[in-house]
């Protein structure tokens, strides 16, 4: 089940962050504006999206065996292996997943994301995170919101700025979840970058907006919820229930948290 527009229009003049962040992951579904863009971020970028995504295998990993089994991932980006589903599957092959983007590339790519487990599911929809009515409307077709959902934004949000209201958008989408739900996001930030290693300056002269938040910005998405162990941290410092490898080598571009819904 694949919902959006047969043959959506890709704009290959103007970089979209799911693209960049391929090029960034060494991927090679971005077009050459993508790649200038990704050139132009300090060495330190790779390492900083590589840790960005192990952190939501490890979160994925971790609903899953705390015995979630319907994810909702928003801001999906181009398929890279393991995905989401992958990660899930392989724990409860029952699980079902609903992806969202509003890159038209990616639903180019939806095959690849809805090859499931025969006992699971998963489904895509190409929408903005703008619309959450109109992504749980979907999502309710494939998920049963009266029982616990894991809820996705990965390195989404910093590009939703204030005025479309992100706290608002998040809210929304937590208030159709039940309880024992989770919210599993992480969210770049300037706090530990230093100025040469800083591009935002660069990412928002290319088109795309981008609106870095702070650790105490970023902790009101958890607001209500409650964090589990360790908390709001660094990517590379979020491992549950188990120290931090110490040979970790930490580029802290990005804070994470995963937080349970109450009842």
């Amino acid at each position: 089940m694949t919902t959006g527009p047969a043959k959506a229009r890709i704009d290959t003049s103007r970089p979209h962050p799911a693209r960049v962040y391929d090029y960034l992951l060494g991927g090679k579904d971005h077009y050459p504006v993508d790649q200038a863009l990704g050139e132009q971020m300090p060495p330190e970028a790779r390492e900083a999206v590589a840790q960005n995504r192990a952190f939501m295998h490890r979160a994925a990993d971790w609903a899953a065996r705390a015995g979630i089994d319907q994810f909702l991932d928003i801001g999906t980006g181009i398929p890279t292996r393991p995905n989401l589903h992958q990660v899930v599957q392989e724990i409860n092959p029952a699980a079902r997943v609903v992806y969202t983007d509003n890159d038209p590339i990616v639903l180019r790519h939806a095959e690849a994301l809805l090859v499931s487990s025969p006992e699971g599911a998963t489904d895509y929809l190409e929408a903005d995170v703008r619309e959450p009515a109109k992504i749980l409307e979907h999502a309710g077709t494939v998920l049963d919101f009266d029982r616990p959902v894991a809820l996705s934004l990965i390195a989404l949000m910093h590009f939703v700025p204030d005025e479309d209201d992100p706290y608002g958008i998040t809210r929304t989408l937590l208030n159709a979840l039940a309880p024992g739900s989770c919210l599993v996001l992480s969210h770049f930030t300037q706090d530990f970058l230093s100025d040469e290693q800083d591009r935002t300056d660069e990412y928002r002269s290319s088109g795309i907006a981008l609106r870095p938040r702070t650790g105490p910005e970023v902790a009101r998405f958890f607001d209500g919820l409650d964090l589990v162990d360790p908390g709001l941290v660094t990517a590379p410092r979020w491992y549950p229930g188990a120290a931090v490898p110490e040979s970790r080598d930490a580029t802290d571009s990005f804070h994470v948290g995963v937080a349970r819904v109450r009842g």
